[in-house]
């Protein structure tokens, strides 16, 4: 199934899925990708998980030192950060010229905790890249991944390429998506930590949280993750939202802490912008950066936001 990055349908954004079953159909989908880019003079990235990157990279050979090769495993473990720290990095590096990117968000090992964050990423990419000169190719294993995975696929990609051909998604509808991953999250456990928070406990409430992190077994480098992505949830609660509750536990390997409040999220791609493209900073923009994992709830009732750190580097 070999396939280039040429427009597979009318718009300059192109965001085609490639379904793949085995090396052999994975190397089919993605080598004339890059090398076809290449020789149209594009820049290209390869933003996939560890054990593909190698396979791609072998395969590629000496034309690997053209391509940026990043491991998605590492560089989006936070689903919140590819649009950002990948995709929009790597084409605002290279402004007014087409670029290439295979980018595989989405692999067997991911936990059912991200699944949500990682279909709505693919979802947003048809927000964060529309219009723009781009081509963004999505591998989705179809030995691995689970029913609902494939199925969201098409919804969030206007073009399948498969070993039968290229052909138009019938079910393509991102916003669908969107809306439904934008759901309650599983309530605290009986064991988690309430704190109200306003604007005179900003402070407060950081320093609880370090200290819960800290009792919890978060590394010293990890507090300062806390402190930040905490401040600045309790932040943007107090000036958004009226200020709300803050709840911190733990779970399995993991410390979890949530800001509720009765705000709204209107923006579907907060926190997922370039700072230059926020008129404040871009608070949330932060957060997913320093955090393994941010969940997020808006609807009329409210917002909550859960931010995820492992306890073991």
């Amino acid at each position: 199934m070999p396939v280039g990055p040429e427009r597979t349908n009318a718009q300059p954004f192109d965001h085609p899925a490639l379904y793949y079953s085995g090396p052999a159909e994975y190397l089919d989908g993605t080598v004339p990708f890059v090398e076809t880019a290449l020789a149209a003079g594009e820049p290209v990235a390869v933003a996939v998980p560890g054990p593909n990157l190698d396979l791609l990279g072998d395969a590629l050979g000496p034309v690997r030192e053209h391509v940026l090769m990043l491991d998605m495993a590492e560089e989006g473990a936070n689903p919140g950060r590819i649009i950002p720290g990948v995709l929009r990095e790597f084409a605002d590096r290279h402004p007014g010229r087409r670029v290439s990117i295979i980018g595989e968000p989405i692999w067997p090992s991911r936990s059912e905790i991200e699944y949500p964050a990682c279909a709505q990423h693919e979802a947003l990419i048809n927000l964060a890249f529309a219009g723009r000169d781009a081509a963004i190719l999505c591998p989705y294993d179809v030995d691995g991944l689970d029913d609902r995975a494939l199925a969201d696929s098409l919804a969030t990609h206007p073009v399948l390429i498969d070993a039968k051909g290229t052909r138009a998604s019938a079910d393509f509808d991102p916003q669908r998506i969107i809306d439904r991953y934008n759901r309650p999250l599983p309530a605290p456990p009986r064991h988690a930590v309430e704190r109200s928070v306003d604007r005179d406990s900003i402070d407060n409430a950081r320093w609880f949280t370090a200290s819960y992190g800290r009792n919890a077994g978060l590394s010293a480098l990890r507090l300062v993750d806390l402190e930040i992505a905490v401040t600045e949830l309790v932040t943007n609660s107090v000036l958004y939202g009226g200020g709300g509750l803050l709840r911190i536990w733990t779970e399995e390997d993991l410390l979890v802490c949530e800001v509720a409040d009765s705000g709204r999220i209107t923006d579907p791609l907060v926190g997922r912008r370039p700072v230059d493209e926020y008129s404040q900073g871009g608070g949330l923009l932060l957060v997913n950066a320093v955090v393994d994992l941010l969940r997020t709830h808006s609807g009329p009732e409210g917002t909550t936001q859960r931010l995820y750190l492992r306890l073991s580097d």
